[in-house]
């Protein structure tokens, strides 16, 4: 058997929509891993749909090239701190991390996050300074930041002394000179070689492998991937499962091994330590355990992940609508796809509630709760979400703490007023203010994560879409009080049937509709928003009555304005403590917790009284 290659295994770390993904795409090509007339998607390591669709991503994911006999072990992570449990995780499996910053943005919340967990665990940054072709760029000002950030991180002199270099990832090239515009990424792979150091890792020990990913294979099973710390596995190898205590979970063989070549996952017959494996033979090992040799009693120290700070109610679908759309609408079933979801995503807690009939989901943020419910729908799933609501702690002198996060807002001069205002409502405070060139103020905050639900649509509004609002969990702090809601009540349907163009005219007055003619409505649905702070019951069926007369034919003439259509998150972040989102594989409904409106208003006095 050939000698295997010399190996480095490294992180590429950035924000999101700094250019990673794309990065990791010119070295396939430039190190030879597609063929020259192979055809590739743009971004090939976003494979999953809501991935492509939204353009970030989600999932880390490990690939490797080959440039000049050496192997480099390449894991694309995702920049946004909601999926951040990916990052802690994956960070265990490399020697070294590529920090790639934006040329004008600079350093944001989330690379402050996962650089932080980098320099924690001692890995040593390479830092390249993309889109470095960007008429707005301001390269040396940017590296500033990120030598102020590595120190307020505390890194040590070694991590301080980093390389740079300059890059475009979309044309290719990187160099250290600062004004280069042309050239290929050698400098890159050589730096790689260079700085990042190759595994330390003792191959004579026996087998010992950390369980950092899994996923299913309908035709394997469970298949669990990480780094082998040490010895060799070979094909039916005995091994066996250890959860953090030591405690052996399952005994078995190693039935499949695989590695990463590009973007394939491809058999081989050995892992070496250092190499990163796709492992497959158990049934109930999963995330963070350790998989060894049997002579082994010791686990592997896990990264402990940050705990969930949201939390939102998963519930069976009770509309009348129920059932229409999507085939999969029982409580088992939801039950067992949470219950997969949180296998393999460690920063997710299901609690099943007393009447079984719905799950509290806890998580890191409102967009990774909403790519749970995204997945799910896609899968024919049908469900009732709630409004997502802050975890809270009690601190030791017995005072109730909560969640806060930085917020880091980029914004047109002429809004930033309008902004300091909002967020003040929402109790957060003001921590610094600058501007960042180009008529755009860089706005920091500190808020509690209560006064940010349903705030990102006001806030693309106020901007006239043009502001960017980054977030990240900061610390557990003392309770801020009541914080204000959304100031508008919501027009309800009072009964059953289909949206009539005659009544949606005269409803228009009212506020904002949400609903077009023909939808089909039922009793105690959102249709729309009222213009006054109350609640409204409203009849959206309501026909014109004909006589001989009054014809029909002047309905033509009805002009109605386009209805609101929210997304998914937009809704999530829009309800109110009384109300759901319906979410169908065809539909996202707002509906109110109590159809009837009797049920309503005794459900009214009773929080009240309270």
């Amino acid at each position: 058997m050939s000698a295997p290659l010399p190996l480095r295994n490294i992180a590429i770390i950035a924000h999101v929509d700094h250019g990673k993904t794309t990065l990791v795409d010119q070295l396939f090509r430039q190190s030879g891993t597609f063929r020259d007339n192979q055809r590739i998607e743009e971004r090939a390591m976003d494979s999953n749909d809501l991935e492509k669709e939204r353009g970030i991503t989600i999932l880390a994911k490990p690939t490797s090239i080959e440039w000049e006999g050496l192997r480099i072990n390449i894991v694309d992570t995702p920049g946004h701190a909601d999926f951040g449990a990916e990052v802690e995780r994956i960070l265990s499996m490399v020697d070294g991390v590529v920090l790639l910053v934006d040329s004008s943005e600079g350093a944001m919340p989330q690379t402050k996050f996962v650089t932080g967990k980098a320099l924690g665990l001692g890995l040593k940054p390479i830092v390249v300074v993309n889109k470095i072709d960007r008429p707005d760029g301001r390269a040396d000002e940017v590296l500033n930041e990120v030598f102020d950030l590595f120190v307020s991180l505390d890194a040590n002199d070694e991590q301080l002394d980093f390389p740079v270099l300059y890059a475009s990832g979309r044309n290719g090239y990187a160099s250290d000179d600062i004004l280069a515009r042309e050239g290929t990424l050698e400098p890159l792979f050589q730096l790689i070689r260079d700085h990042v150091p190759a595994p330390d890792l003792d191959a004579d020990a026996p087998f010992s492998f950390l369980a950092t990913l899994l996923d299913r294979d309908n035709f394997m099973g469970r298949v669990l991937t990480g780094r082998v710390q040490s010895g060799v596995l070979k094909i039916n190898d005995p091994i066996r499962a250890m959860d953090r205590d030591g405690k052996v979970i399952e005994t078995g063989r190693a039935s499949k091994l695989m590695t990463f070549r590009g973007l394939d996952r491809v058999p081989v017959e050995e892992a070496r330590a250092g190499d990163i494996i796709a492992l497959a033979g158990l049934e109930k090992a999963t995330v963070a355990n350790t998989i060894a040799d049997p002579a082994v009693t010791e686990p592997i120290q896990a990264q402990p992940i940050d705990p969930p700070t949201l939390a939102m109610r998963f519930a069976v679908n009770d509309s009348p609508l129920a059932g229409r759309e999507g085939d999969k609408v029982t409580s088992r079933l939801i039950r067992d796809r949470l219950m997969r979801e949180a296998e393999t995503n460690v920063a997710i807690r299901v609690t099943e509630s007393e009447d079984k009939d719905s799950f509290e989901v806890a998580g890191r943020g409102e967009l990774q709760l909403g790519v749970v419910i995204e997945t799910m729908r896609r899968e024919g799933f049908e469900l009732g979400i709630s409004r997502p609501r802050v975890l809270f702690k009690t601190d030791e002198a017995g005072g109730r703490t909560e969640p806060y996060e930085t917020v880091v807002i980029d914004v047109d001069d002429e809004h930033s007023g309008t902004v300091v205002e909002k967020m003040q409502r929402r109790k957060a405070e003001l921590t610094d203010m600058r501007p960042s060139g180009v008529g755009k103020t860089r706005i920091t905050f500190s808020a509690p994560s209560r006064g940010l639900i349903g705030y990102h649509g006001e806030f693309l509004s106020d901007t006239r879409g043009t502001g960017i609002m980054n977030r990240l969990f900061e610390k557990y702090g003392p309770y801020k009080g009541a914080i204000e809601g959304r100031l508008n009540g919501v027009l309800i349907s009072n009964g059953t049937g289909e949206a009539n163009a005659y009544a949606l005219n005269n409803l228009e007055d009212r506020g904002i509709l949400f609903v077009a003619p023909q939808e089909k409505l039922y009793e105690g649905m959102v249709i729309g928003e009222n213009a006054k702070p109350d609640d409204l019951e409203v009849n959206p069926m309501k026909a014109k009555q004909l006589t001989n007369i009054r014809s029909s034919g002047k309905d033509d003439a009805i002009r109605l304005t386009p209805p609101k259509v929210m997304t998914l998150e937009q809704a999530i972040a829009y309800i109110d403590d009384d109300e759901m989102v319906e979410v169908t594989p065809q539909s996202i409904r707002l509906r109110k917790v109590h159809l009837d409106p009797h049920e309503r208003k005794r459900a009214s006095r009773k929080k009240d009284a309270a």
